[in-house]
């Protein structure tokens, strides 16, 4: 199966990077968003992003031209007609998720696959909405995705073998990142893992253990994090960790998963970390740290 233009729903931070990491493979993207004003933030993102990788000699000005022209703005769906796969990265609400893929069934022929980038839904249930179920597929890739090279790909309950083979081809071929298969258990492996270990660094946090700074340093340092779990958190976004907790919590009702107290309150403050300038840490308008 050939992968020469894909649709990405949802231009947030991971829909950013998925876009920007397409286009750097020589992939056409569609991007889409609700509105052409937070269609233009968003590319104004991407070429923020390629302008750091400029500064720093990664690429050439004629690169990120060329990555910027595979780049293409989308507002409605049915653009979306002509690709071989759309991800859909929207924000990790199930039922808003559910009205894309029922909305993608009216304009994305059957032999489309439909991708989702959620870290902790069940795709069986995001499936269930569609009328071709065997086509939905999770393929969560891991923020920073230019530089992670690891994908969680998720088959539902229906997911078929031959769409799983494209994808995992698609992948591991094309995008050039590891694949691994993950059978749907709420938060697949990363998401579940990464998650306790931030809460346990809150609550450490909380606890008056050591400082939001001295945590981090004790994490990459001592055991060669690239982040530590607070500004892991803050780059993740503290409301998305927050509901991924809450769901599992739900889901397995065990007590290790009960978000703490002060992620609760940031949250609820709206210091969300990267997005908001401030969380554990304060960052600048381009994400760096201040």
């Amino acid at each position: 199966m050939q992968f020469k233009k894909i649709g990405v729903i949802g231009g947030g931070t991971m829909g950013q990077g998925i876009s920007e990491m397409l286009a750097s493979k020589g992939i056409d993207v569609l991007l889409v968003e609700q509105t052409p004003a937070k269609l233009d933030y968003a590319y104004e993102m991407i070429e923020t992003s390629l302008d750091k990788q400029l500064e720093k000699w990664a690429i050439t000005q004629a690169e990120k031209k060329l990555i910027l022209s595979r780049i293409h703005k989308v507002v409605h769906f049915g653009e979306l007609s002509s690709c071989d796969m759309v991800i859909e990265t929207i924000t990790e609400d199930l039922e808003a998720k559910k009205e894309v893929f029922k909305q993608l069934d009216h304009f994305c022929p059957s032999n489309i696959i439909l991708a989702s980038n959620t870290s902790t839904l069940s795709l069986t249930e995001l499936a269930s909405s569609t009328l071709y179920p065997e086509r939905v597929i999770g393929m969560h890739f891991i923020y920073p995705v230019s530089r992670i090279d690891l994908v969680e790909i998720i088959r539902g309950l229906k997911t078929s073998d031959e769409i799983f083979e494209h994808t995992k081809s698609f992948v591991e071929d094309v995008v050039e990142k590891k694949g691994i298969m993950v059978y749907e258990s709420p938060g697949f492996v990363t998401s579940r893992i990464v998650c306790l270990l931030i809460n346990e660094a809150a609550h450490v946090l909380q606890e008056g253990v050591a400082s939001a700074q001295d945590i981090d340093d004790a994490m990459r340092i001592g055991y060669s994090f690239q982040n530590g779990p607070l500004e892991m958190a803050d780059r993740f976004g503290l409301d998305s960790v927050l509901a991924a907790l809450e769901r599992m919590f739900r889901e397995f009702g065990e007590l290790k998963y009960r978000p703490s107290i002060v992620l609760k309150k940031m949250v609820r403050a709206g210091n969300l970390g990267v997005k908001t300038g401030e969380g554990f840490f304060k960052y600048d308008k381009d994400g760096d740290r201040v």
